[in-house]
């Protein structure tokens, strides 16, 4: 018995160390049910209407609390995953490291995660790895907690559905009104328990266009090596989100800053400029609401490095076009040792940029066989760049420009005249021929 006291003293939170919260009052915040998900609605008043505790947590406070519209709504809850389960018939829990409840509604996922603790409350061997990286987080625990191991401040704001009320525990609306990250806790160890914390911190720096605190900024300068414990395919997805974020290049412009680029990319300095000029379109058709293809970003981004590769390979007289599936074969391999790319993705990237040199070749029927290639206008779209930026390669360009556009008679012509120019010696030869046969029909004729 005695010992079961002293347990239940070590656990019971201490009300000296209990956080007592800021309640921020609907008549003193901007947030609007109209402006949340309707589905995301849904699940909160039937958690509340259960007697579950339901809140809207994270990244879609802070976005709606800035002016910006969230592209996800998580929800946080004292309900367990099972519990969460019963309560919905179109629920599917899942997760290793942290189970979460999903929410499908057709195509709309709603996701629910029960409040977590700490993770030095889960056993040591399943907590953290020897870097200190947590490899496991499903312990349960209370809205306090839960704010607590959130990452930065502005992220752990929650919106209770039961009097729209925003509950703030770490200071996280005084850095929305200051529009700064700060992380919770000592930044060292928080980026030591999860090294994507450095790309979450550069991705939210550029996408919400706000400043950093210096004893958060500090660690990014030193920690990029922490990135190298991250699965490829963790890492993946995190590129994925920078390329599909709408601050594409000025993530792309913090990460080089922050010497965490070389972490992520196969990346030359040369190519710098052709980077810039596809991230700057990149976020245009974003903010147009176009989609845009994560492959043919790959495609430039390892352009330069597959090209200086093939400058290698021709020194040691191979053909061009054997050089460049060497070096395509060599540099795409050594990017995926980084980030865990599909093999599709892969094959697209390698025809983007093989038709670089494919381009190359204006004779016969191949510019028609080149039209109907299924990456044709990703790599068009290259090329035309790497002419907009000072490769020399504008001939070429305004060539595939103009026989794009054309007519079928006006291409035939262009072929016709590429014919003629490439066989100069052919042309004059039969003008030479034709001439002496005129000369010695005239003699005869005299």
């Amino acid at each position: 018995m005695k010992g079961f006291i002293k347990t239940i003293k070590k656990t019971k939170t201490s009300p000296k160390n209990k956080l007592a919260p800021l309640i921020i009052p609907r008549a003193e915040h901007t947030i609007s049910r109209s402006a949340i998900n309707r589905n995301a609605l849904k699940v909160l008043y039937r958690l509340h209407e259960a007697g579950f505790n339901a809140y809207l947590v994270g990244g879609c406070v802070r976005d709606l609390l800035l002016g910006h519209t969230p592209k996800d709504f998580d929800i946080a809850t004292n309900a367990r995953p099972e519990e969460i389960r019963r309560l919905f018939k179109n629920c599917r829990l899942i997760g290793k490291r942290f189970r979460l409840a999903h929410i499908l509604f057709g195509h709309d996922i709603i996701e629910v995660a029960t409040f977590r603790t700490h993770h030095e409350n889960a056993q040591e061997a399943q907590g953290k790895s020897h870097q200190g990286m947590i490899v496991r987080d499903n312990v349960y625990g209370t809205i306090e907690d839960d704010a607590v191991r959130r990452d930065f401040r502005i992220n752990a704001l929650y919106y209770n559905i039961a009097d729209y009320s925003i509950v703030d525990f770490v200071g996280g609306m005084q850095d929305i009104k200051e529009k700064v990250l700060h992380m919770i806790g000592d930044p060292t160890k928080r980026f030591h328990e999860d090294p994507v914390r450095l790309l979450r911190a550069v991705r939210f720096l550029a996408k919400l266009n706000i400043n950093i605190t210096p004893e958060t900024e500090e660690p990014l300068m030193q920690l990029g090596h922490l990135l190298d414990h991250v699965s490829a395919a963790r890492l993946f997805q995190e590129v994925l989100k920078i390329f599909q974020g709408g601050a594409t290049l000025a993530t792309i412009h913090l990460l080089q800053k922050y010497g965490l680029i070389s972490k992520l990319f196969i990346y030359s300095n040369a190519s710098k400029v052709l980077l810039n000029a596809a991230l700057a379109n990149t976020d245009q058709r974003i903010s147009e609401g176009k989609t845009v293809s994560p492959a043919f970003l790959f495609a430039v981004i390892l352009w330069h490095p597959v090209s200086e590769q093939v400058t290698q390979l021709q020194t040691s007289q191979v053909p061009v076009y054997l050089a460049f599936e060497k070096a395509l074969q060599h540099i795409i391999k050594q990017q995926t040792e980084r980030l865990t790319i599909p093999r599709l993705m892969q094959l697209s990237i390698r025809e983007i940029c093989l038709l670089q040199h494919r381009f190359t070749y204006r004779r016969g029927r191949q510019p028609y066989r080149l039209l109907e290639h299924p990456r044709f206008r990703a790599g068009y779209d290259l090329l035309l760049l790497r002419a907009q930026t000072g490769e020399p390669v504008q001939e070429l360009a305004e060539w595939w420009q103009q026989f794009y556009s054309a007519m079928p008679e006006q291409r035939e012509k262009m072929l016709h005249e590429m014919q003629q120019s490439a066989n100069p010696k052919k042309k004059r030869k039969g003008n030479k021929n034709r001439k002496s046969s005129k000369t010695g029909n005239n003699s005869t004729l005299a």
